[in-house]
């Protein structure tokens, strides 16, 4: 019997302790300034050109709760918080409920979290779960239940929440689900956006209708059960056909949301960024988005993509500065929010080549260098053979220059050309270019067989594009807070990791990959696109069984796309031929008002008509010739191939 005492005693006890500490803390809240709902989490994106082109939770978008249609209110209250009206911001049996059955379960099968609670958490940028977050949502829920009533909470919760595609608040989403103002919702429509906010992905009736129209059902059902709808009205709501606009009204590009998700996750690590948009009332977040670049690769991709299974990874980024100024992370956000852009690690094929033949040009290599194009059976290390094929099976069975193999995309003379140099120095040379991933050391990796992020890949070629500079891409300029203090600003971080004379060589010799005089045993890799270019580009595509790849350059822009499965299904005969064109197009578009600007010439390096094929010198009796680029000293001054492999 003590026993029994002693417990029930110490339980008086905590649960005195509980009570006394939960009203200090209301009191202590109602002490505190009254926090202004209206203007938090408000946040303002700006492109390149520091023009609007995105709001959240803005002051101006807000709806009175009296201007939104009492369904839409019954149907949310009814999804999210049944005892809203009755609790003072935490629903105790709730949670003992959620508590007891996700224990039962042994997962997470059930969350207890009232509206309140919920808005509190849409006060934050940071979404992690841990104890100091949960604790924070904890406070800001007390304070918003002590200084606020019910309906005020409730109309600040229905203008922040995310209804998914880019939609904060219910004013944004009715007008991008239905064309309509909150308040001339109909009781079908009023349930299909309350059933969203739990999972904006899943529920919108644009990426999956039939589960979003189950849900519906059941929602409608729980309003007749609880007599909040008659039965005519749950009838009618079950029959409307429900007709999505799904349109924004100044910006409606399916891919945008891709880049707004890359500005949010790299605003996440800025230094000087409070956790929570609380701190400022509110974010301006100056970005480097530049809307026709966006624009014009979206259009490329809708105009030359026909297969709706494939799937797009692309971004555009200026090599002087870093600057990603356009994203696309996927064919339609609207179907899939996956960014490809920020989160897919895919074989990058040959497109791997160019990081390999600078390492070549630094360490003695000139655009005559040549290697026999044949089928080659490699020793390597522990006995091992590897065989590399180029494609199609086709080989010049004869010595080929570096350029001529850089045009054709010859895999035997890279293959060659790694092992000569060893291993480890293109691996030094990719560090060096902005590749982040761990990359092996092995013969296949001029081929890309090792999987990249496709930022870190164009990455490398903008510091080609640059001149040798390399720059860390970024999205965010500055960031700043309601009253235009500074609370971030970018930091140039280039830096001069290559020699400009190599990189002019590597540069023009890139520019051969779409030339008719490289026409020889193969055809130059990007000959199908010559006819739509009219700048001057360096380029290089890739491809394996599974990816197709094409990144190119100038002075203005470096622009990567890749096309593929997600699945990782082999890619068919047709699948190939949509990378190139997606990838002229938006160049083409991109540069229709800028001049055919070149790099200019380093004084130590000399130009030389050679036969592009094997590299030798031109004279006379030289039916086909081009000017090749060489460190002074190192061009070929006879005729003799005294470039060619050494054969024993």
């Amino acid at each position: 019997m003590k026993i029994k005492r002693l417990i029930f005693k110490y339980f008086c006890i905590i649960i005195f302790l509980m009570i006394f500490t939960i009203n200090a803390l209301y009191f202590y809240a109602k002490l505190k300034p009254k926090l202004d709902i209206k203007n938090v989490n408000s946040f303002y994106l700006y492109d390149i050109k520091e023009n609007l082109y995105f709001k959240g939770s803005d002051g101006k978008e807000w709806v009175n709760i009296n201007d939104i249609s009492p369904y839409l209110i019954e149907a949310t209250l009814n999804i999210e918080d049944k005892k809203f009206y009755e609790h003072h911001g935490f629903d105790i049996l709730r949670i003992g409920k959620a508590f007891f059955n996700n224990i039962k379960a042994g997962r997470i099968v059930e969350g207890a979290s009232t509206i309140t609670q919920q808005y509190a958490k849409n006060l934050y940028l940071n979404f992690d779960k841990t104890v100091e977050r949960k604790l924070d949502e904890l406070w800001y829920t007390i304070q918003i239940e002590t200084h606020y009533t019910k309906d005020e909470i409730l109309e600040g919760y229905l203008n922040t929440i995310n209804y998914g595609h880019g939609c904060f608040g219910i004013k944004a989403a009715s007008n991008f689900y239905f064309n309509k103002d909150p308040i001339d919702l109909s009781l079908a429509e009023a349930t299909v956006l309350a059933t969203i906010p739990k999972s904006p992905n899943n529920y919108s009736p644009i990426n999956n209708y039939e589960l979003s129209k189950k849900r519906k059902e059941r929602t409608l059902k729980n309003l007749l059960n609880d007599n909040l709808i008659t039965n005519d009205e749950y009838q009618k709501a079950l029959e409307e056909e429900i007709k999505l606009y799904g349109k924004k009204e100044k910006i409606n590009l399916q891919t945008l949301m891709y880049y707004e998700d890359a500005v949010f996750k790299e605003l996440k690590n800025l230094p000087g960024i409070p956790s929570t948009y609380l701190t400022t009332g509110g974010l301006k977040i100056y970005t480097n988005l530049d809307i026709k670049a966006q624009t014009n690769l979206e259009e490329s991709i809708q105009k030359n993509i026909k297969n709706d299974e494939l799937q797009v990874n692309s971004i555009m980024m200026e090599p002087q500065t870093g600057k990603i100024i356009a994203l696309v992370g996927g064919r339609d956000y609207n179907k899939s929010q996956y960014n490809r852009s920020l989160s897919s690690y895919r074989q990058v094929g040959s497109t791997m080549k160019p990081i390999l033949y600078y390492t070549a040009l630094a360490n003695g290599f000139t655009a005559s260098s040549s290697f026999i194009s044949e089928k080659t059976t490699f020793t390597v290390a522990n006995n091992k053979t590897y065989s590399p094929k180029n494609y199609g099976d086709i080989y010049g069975n004869k010595s080929i220059s570096m350029a001529a193999a850089i045009a054709l995309s010859d895999n035997v003379y890279a293959i060659k050309t790694h092992l000569f140099l060893g291993e480890e120095q293109m691996i030094e040379t990719a560090y060096l270019m902005g590749i982040k991933s761990k990359l092996e050391k092995i013969p296949s990796l001029p081929l890309g067989t090792n999987e990249l992020n496709i930022i870190e890949i164009t990455n490398a070629y903008a510091t080609l594009a640059s001149g040798g500079i390399r720059n860390e891409p970024y999205f965010i300029e500055k960031v700043c807070d309601m009253n235009d203090n500074i609370l971030y600003e970018h930091k140039d971080t280039s830096q001069i990791v290559l020699d400009y004379n190599y990189v002019y060589i590597l540069n023009d010799m890139l520019s051969l990959t779409y030339d008719y005089d490289m026409i020889d045993y193969s055809y130059p890799t990007n000959i199908a696109i010559n006819a739509l270019l009219s700048h001057k580009y360096a380029v290089k595509s890739g491809s394996t069984e599974t990816d197709n790849w094409i990144i190119g350059f100038n002075k203005n822009i470096v622009t990567s796309v890749w096309v593929g499965y997600d699945d990782n299904k082999e890619l068919n005969t047709n699948d190939y031929k949509y990378v190139k064109k997606i990838w002229a197009n938006t160049m083409e578009s991109y540069l229709d008002d800028k001049d055919n600007t070149w790099y200019e010439k380093p004084d130590n390096v000399v130009g030389v008509f050679v036969n592009p094929i094997t590299g030798e010198l031109a004279d006379g009796k030289t039916t086909k010739r081009k000017i090749f680029y060489y460190l002074k000293g190192s061009e070929p001054l006879n005729l003799q191939n005294v470039f060619q492999e050494m054969i024993e």
